[in-house]
């Protein structure tokens, strides 16, 4: 046989490139030899060791090049034609000793692309897992696993499926999710159903990678799956859809089974593409199925092989586990919703002489459940007490100890107990609950008719007060030790509260975080309260503004812990409004009472009510007289109602029963009962109130 001129060089060229290649396994090459020319072996060994695969898939042949094809390749770059059209495929061309690979371009050696199923590029049709080398897929595999995994919620992961994998891996997709998710370890009653969650598809104006054995005619476009697919499928006990969930791994769609399961869920007027152009995956998650996804090529593109049902397999199984942890989250999430609700006031009371305003921010989405807690609670004498408090740590046993916590200071506020002493029990119940439990609280109580409040602080940071004017001034309280200490004394302050002052009380999370200190953060506050009331002038702003002014002082590092603020106005009661009397305890008393009741309406303009407030007076301080020892008092305030409180130093409440026909005594609670708008006891640390409140006539609201 006649040498060809140049069969020394090649020869060469081949023994330095098989030098450069591992040796193979002993009886691997006489495998290889042993296969029939025309057909390779699909040699994917990363794919190998993917989860879900039980081996490597038997030998698929391998279409046969025309002659001439590789020695036509310099006349086509000759041409001009090195660089293909964006989206049109690389042709893969044989390399010795080695699997195929895309064709040089003029820089060098091109590296299959895998941009767009990570989110990092566009995605552009013609990349990803369109070649035939288990590398190619096993990067597209990594890639799209890391998108899916990224998604916290339900939406975020089925769009990353859909992100991943159209175009790169298919033209089309269609994800169908249980309805009603299952969560964790329950089990499902009645019959499984499955509802359409997603689609996604390759506009007709972007072409995929083209089939070269596909004819060259233009191919029917994909129809409109959003619109023609079927939004809800029942899923038939022992039918075909349930039978090929049950076996959990993907089927193309021209398989038996998948031909029958696929109008059951996409409806009968769904046309699919033939061929393998169609993949129907199981979506299994830790204990079951929930869902199937739907990948589908157009007819211009390659059809799915073989290792294509691996690389679904995997995204399906990636897809299912995201869906279990992003309902499992959602739980928790509502759990944690529900709690934090819960724990705080659904409702501010809007006592007489102030308004209240609040906010809470948690420390971030992921963790929604704080320590932090404030509350308003009414007390006897038209006053409020406000709390703001802070237990360490955001998570579910701090918000349980802040339960604990704002329990019992509602308890200690309802005995009428001095703000020092309220702390003092507060930092004993911390100590029975553990000995770290620790929290900051600030307790006050404000007077509107006296204008005064009484702040005792542990721990906390210290209020700002808004004065009318503009001037703002944070407040010189005693710091005190955090609750959960023990064996501090806890220190009060009595100061003025003006008609139209602002009170902010707030968290450590609204002033510190990791870019600055609480000190800083405090004068940053206080700025910011001053820039806002120049924008009304001598008007003090509005309560709910201004704390959404308050929170936009917060940057993008600033929340580091979670937040809450209580917002309270002072407007007070004026003395015109207010009758005060000290009478003592004599028979006389309840005459006394009346007249000094009637004098007071009369000088409000309230004749109307004098027949019912002379009536309950009597009652009510005839029953005090009987018992007291000290001297009652009595007090009439004209607000939006008329309240009445009568005090003395018999801690027993009253109360409210039937009174037999024969009994002389008992009707003075019923009558009230019946007469006022509304009524009350409430004990104090130096004995009890009782009020009641009647509504004011038409002229005088």
């Amino acid at each position: 046989m006649t040498e060809h001129p140049n069969s020394h060089g090649r020869q060469r060229t081949a023994q330095v490139r098989q030098s450069a290649v591992p040796a193979p396994e002993p009886g691997r090459a006489r495998a290889v030899a042993d296969e029939p020319e025309g057909t390779r072996r699909a040699e994917t060994p990363a794919l190998d060791r993917l989860p879900g695969h039980d081996g490597p898939e038997p030998a698929l042949p391998r279409p046969a090049r025309e002659p001439g094809a590789a020695a036509s390749a310099p006349r086509a770059r000759a041409r001009g034609e090195a660089h293909p059209e964006p989206g049109a495929p690389r042709r893969a061309v044989p390399r010795p000793g080695g699997p195929e690979r895309a064709a040089d371009g003029p820089d060098g050696p091109e590296r299959p692309a895998s941009g767009g199923a990570d989110g990092n590029g566009d995605g552009g049709a013609g990349k990803g897992p369109a070649g035939t080398t288990g590398g190619e897929r096993l990067r597209f595999v990594g890639a799209a696993t890391r998108r899916i995994a990224r998604g916290i919620d339900l939406d975020e992961i089925v769009l990353g499926l859909c992100r991943a994998t159209v175009p790169t891996f298919a033209d089309a997709i269609l994800v169908y999710l249980r309805d009603p998710l299952p969560v964790g370890d329950e089990r499902p009653v009645g019959p499984v159903v499955l509802r359409l969650r997603r689609t996604d598809q390759l506009p007709e104006h972007v072409r995929g990678p083209e089939d070269p054995d596909a004819p060259q005619e233009r191919a029917e476009p994909l129809p409109d799956l959003a619109g023609a697919a079927a939004e809800r499928c029942e899923v038939r006990i022992g039918g075909p859809l349930a039978e090929v969930l049950r076996g959990v791994r993907p089927v193309f769609g021209d398989s038996s089974a998948a031909r029958a399961a696929l109008p059951e869920l996409l409806g009968d007027e769904q046309d699919v593409p033939d061929r393998q152009r169609t993949i129907l995956a199981p979506l299994r998650g830790r204990r079951r199925v929930i869902g199937a996804a739907v990948f589908i090529r157009r007819a211009d593109r390659p059809a799915f092989e073989g290792d294509d049902l691996l690389v679904a397999a995997q995204l399906a199984t990636h897809t299912a586990l995201g869906v279990d942890k992003a309902v499992l989250y959602g739980r928790e999430v509502y759990i944690a919703d529900e709690l934090q609700r819960t724990m705080l006031p659904d409702s501010l009371p809007q006592p007489t002489g102030v308004r209240l305003a609040s906010r809470y921010l948690p420390a971030a989405e992921t963790a929604r459940v704080g320590g932090d807690w404030y509350d308003a609670i009414p007390l006897p004498g038209n006053r409020v007490a406000l709390v703001v408090g802070d237990v360490m740590g955001h998570s579910m046993t701090s918000a349980a100890i802040m339960g604990q916590l704002r329990t019992t200071a509602q308890t200690l506020a309802g005995l009428d107990l001095p703000p020092a002493e309220v702390l003092h029990h507060l930092d004993e119940q911390a100590q029975r609950l553990g000995s770290d439990r620790m929290a900051t609280c600030l307790y006050a109580v404000y007077d509107p008719v006296a204008h005064r409040i009484v702040i005792a602080n542990a721990g906390h940071p210290p209020p700002i007060l808004l004065h009318r004017g503009g001037r703002a001034e944070v407040l010189r309280v005693p710091p005190g030790a955090p609750i959960g200490v023990g064996g501090v004394d806890f220190e009060a302050v009595e100061l003025d509260a003006p008609a139209g002052a602002t009170l902010l009380l707030y968290t450590d999370g609204l002033v510190e975080s990791r870019i600055r200190d609480v000190w800083t953060g405090i004068e940053q506050l206080r700025e910011r309260l001053i820039d806002t009331a120049r924008l009304t002038g001598p008007n003090p702003p509005p309560l709910e503004p201004l704390c959404d002014e308050v929170l936009g002082m917060l940057g993008p590092g600033d929340r580091d812990d979670d937040i809450a603020l209580l917002a309270a106005r002072f407007e007070g009661i004026a003395p015109s409004d207010v009758a005060y009397w000290f009478l003592d305890p004599r028979p006389q008393t309840a005459g006394q009472a009346r007249r000094l009741a009637r004098r007071a309406l009369t000088r409000w303009g309230l004749e109307e009510l004098t027949d019912s407030v002379e009536l309950l007076v009597s009652e009510v301080v005839t029953n005090a007289v009987r018992y007291a020892e000290r001297p009652v008092t009595l007090r009439l305030l004209r607000t939006d109602v008329l309240r009445c409180e009568v005090g003395d130093d018999v801690p027993q409440l009253p109360r409210l029963r039937q009174a037999r026909p024969s009994d002389e005594g008992g009707r003075g609670l019923y009558l009230v009962n019946k007469l006022a708008r509304r009524w009350g006891a409430t004990r104090l640390s130096t004995g009890k109130v009782v009020w009641f409140e009647l509504a004011l006539p038409g002229h005088a609201r």
